[in-house]
């Protein structure tokens, strides 16, 4: 942590709780950001003594201008786990009993086959002009068919390697993923096929493709920035005619994830798997940290899907209480 831009009294502690939370696994880029603007505001309010009160903690808990609900919820959870930190140091925090109540009202778009097939078309359709060797077009064809076809987050899809992708056996090895774990994900044969190309057009272009060189870059094989992605994606989806309702409503990129794993529940039911069992698995592959996580994708979609529903409502009745938690605070963008 840059100790150098932190000049509060918790700004010690704070790189404290953040080394250690990071020890952990944790990743603590959000989190060290929000704490960074807690410091701040203990230094506008002359904050002379360690220890966090309810005062402090109320001031934190006001919302920003133009921000959400959801941003405010999260901001508060990070004061309330640094806080408990204090009090395991040795301070007396306050610490509230429970986070502000959030039930988020966000629905993502499950892609259909048609819109799919829809968006293959437009993704093929991209070419790179030999004066802008710099675009990322060319990565798309197969970078949203990797997303379509794994689950994986873009985050996770922009940092792997080429040593990563093994097109002979045919996994994924993502690393440092958003709950702090690597994990091996399986590809079909026809998504392997796509990236063999991908591999053979590199060459073409006299790209880099060794083991710790990017797999996905652009023409001048520089790798591909995500927002640079959203961006070429939300093209795809106006050529496709499928209609965006601005920002933060979607469709989105990341309902790509969504989609893979409503389509695996959807197919293992389909194939008489007992969802008792299914589920855990769905979960570890989808890098999810609980059960609950996995089961809001299903949540989402019970118009769609009654029948698969029901199945799961009657395999985890006891597992999975009311909470009021967004998906994409669990799932992350």
């Amino acid at each position: 942590m840059n100790k150098s831009r932190n000049h509060g009294i918790y700004a010690e502690l704070i790189a404290r709780y953040i080394d250690h939370k990071r020890s952990l696994g944790f990743k603590m880029e959000d989190t060290e950001e929000r704490l960074r603007r807690f410091d701040r505001l203990t230094i506008d309010r002359g904050e002379s003594s360690i220890g966090i009160s309810k005062d402090l903690f109320d001031a934190w808990s006001c919302p920003f201008p133009l921000e959400s609900e959801c941003t405010r919820s999260g901001r508060v959870s990070i004061l309330k786990g640094f806080s408990a930190y204090l009090q395991l140091m040795g301070y007396d925090s306050y610490v509230p009993p429970r986070n502000p109540k959030y039930r988020s009202t966000f629905t993502p778009h499950i892609y259909t086959k048609q819109e799919m097939a829809a968006i293959f078309r437009e993704c093929d359709k991209m070419t790179v002009c030999r004066h802008y060797m710099h675009s990322s077009k060319c990565v798309m064809p197969v970078l949203v068919r990797v997303l379509y076809g794994t689950g994986i987050r873009i985050g996770e899809a922009v940092r792997l390697t080429h040593g990563d992708v093994d097109l002979d056996i045919g996994v994924l090895t993502l690393h440092e993923c958003k709950n702090g774990q690597d994990r091996i994900v399986p590809m079909s044969l026809s998504l392997r096929e796509v990236c063999k190309d991908y591999v053979a057009f590199k060459l073409s272009l006299g790209l880099g493709v060794g083991r710790l060189d990017t797999f996905f870059t652009a023409a001048d094989g520089k790798p591909c920035h995500p927002s640079t992605v959203y961006e070429h994606f939300r093209a795809i989806l106006h050529r496709a005619g499928i209609g965006h309702g601005g920002r933060s409503k979607g469709p989105r990129l990341h309902d790509l994830r969504h989609t893979f794993c409503v389509n695996a529940l959807v197919k293992m039911s389909e194939a008489g798997q007992d969802l008792y069992y299914s589920m855990p698995v769905l979960m570890t592959y989808m890098g999810h940290k609980t059960l609950a996580a996995t089961n809001r994708y299903v949540r989402i979609t019970q118009e769609m899907y009654p029948g698969l529903l029901k199945q799961v409502d009657e395999a985890y009745k006891y597992v999975f209480p009311e909470i009021g938690v967004s998906l994409e605070e669990e799932d992350g963008l």
